[in-house]
């Protein structure tokens, strides 16, 4: 390598200093060091502060040339930060804070830098990656799968013997390691597109911390094969003002789920509810209004005066062949609405 580093340093001297770079970085790899070792040395090489930063910890640490930690954020790095890549998943970045104009190789060693902080990281942690082998998972949640493989299978998904484990069917753009690493910042968390649908494994789920825009069921048992199940369920529950959902606050009306198709699409109610949907404003206001049960707080959550809201609930009353502002009359277009989503599902 140094024979090398000579005849190419004949040639050109910025690439004589990127090969210097890359040694450098063998080196410290060769001496296992730490993120922090490696943020300090990166950032004496570098001559400005150095930065690493890990999704699933969301912790910078942050060097100074000088080899303390560096006091405050500095200027907006350049040449910018770049991601740091374990099994095809971004995990995280790196970047240097240098003021003024980058420095020819400052992107060598940004580059050999994201490099090293992967190594490290697959090395001792802190945290491994969010994504998983859909296979494995698959075998992890399924009903056909005998005890004794889906132990092997959670454990090879890094998962304790014991650990009770939830699983989330979830419908989302946002990338699933990221929402994963989201719901479970500091827990074991894995993830794998199963089907058309996104799997994730935690051993604890907190609903508040979902995103906008994403459609979540949550599994309720602690058995991966049941926990699946019942995620599916709840996934088919969701709708726009309730976009996720807990198994185990739907109570009665799971077993909805398991009516027949063909069965719902003949119910009569079922049948109005399908020719109301070609008026979006009339599904609207009548799914305010089972969620509410009352008329004023439906107008609210339309921003609409309550008395255009009562003529609306008349005509769609009209449609359904029944009085919505009677207590049977709301149970019946509730349940109507949600067997007419899950025809939709």
């Amino acid at each position: 390598m140094e024979a090398l580093a000579v005849r190419l340093s004949q040639l050109d001297a910025q690439v004589e200093g990127a090969i210097r770079v890359v040694m450098f970085y063998d080196t410290l790899m060769r001496r296992r060091v730490d993120l922090p070792a490696l943020a300090r040395a990166s950032a004496g090489l570098a001559q400005c502060a150095a930065g690493i930063r890990l999704h699933g910890t969301g912790r910078a640490i942050r060097m100074a040339p000088d080899g303390r930690e560096a006091p405050a954020p500095g200027p907006i790095p350049s040449p910018g930060t770049t991601p740091v890549t374990l099994d095809d998943e971004e995990i995280g970045e790196v970047w240097l804070e240098r003021p003024g104009t980058p420095l020819p190789l400052d992107e060598v060693l940004l580059d050999r830098l994201a490099l090293a902080t992967a190594a490290v990281v697959e090395r001792y942690g802190p945290a491994r990656t969010t994504m998983a082998d859909p296979a494995l998972v698959e075998l992890a949640v399924s009903s056909e799968t005998d005890e004794a493989a889906r132990a092997r299978a959670l454990r090879l998904l890094g998962f304790a013997a014991g650990l009770p484990v939830r699983v989330v069917a979830v419908r989302s753009q946002l990338p699933l390691d990221r929402l994963g690493v989201l719901l479970c910042p500091a827990r074991p968390v894995k993830a794998a597109p199963v089907g058309d649908v996104g799997v994730i494994l935690a051993t604890t789920v907190d609903p508040s911390r979902f995103p906008d825009g994403v459609r979540a069921g949550i599994g309720a048992a602690e058995r991966p094969d049941r926990s699946w199940q019942q995620a599916r369920i709840a996934l088919r529950f969701t709708a726009p003002r309730r976009p996720v959902v807990d198994h185990g606050s739907l109570g009665a009306p799971a077993l909805l789920a398991q009516v027949p198709p063909d069965v719902m699409r003949d119910n009569a109610d079922v049948a109005a509810i399908a020719r109301l949907a070609a008026c979006p404003d009339d599904v609207e206001t009548l799914d305010a209004y089972c969620a509410t049960g009352s008329l004023r707080r439906a107008a609210d959550l339309l921003h609409l005066h309550h008395s255009s809201v009562a003529r609306r609930l008349v005509q769609i009353g009209k449609a359904l062949g029944f009085e919505l502002t009677e207590p049977h009359g709301l149970m019946r277009a509730g349940l109507a609405l949600m067997a007419w989503r899950l025809l939709d599902d």
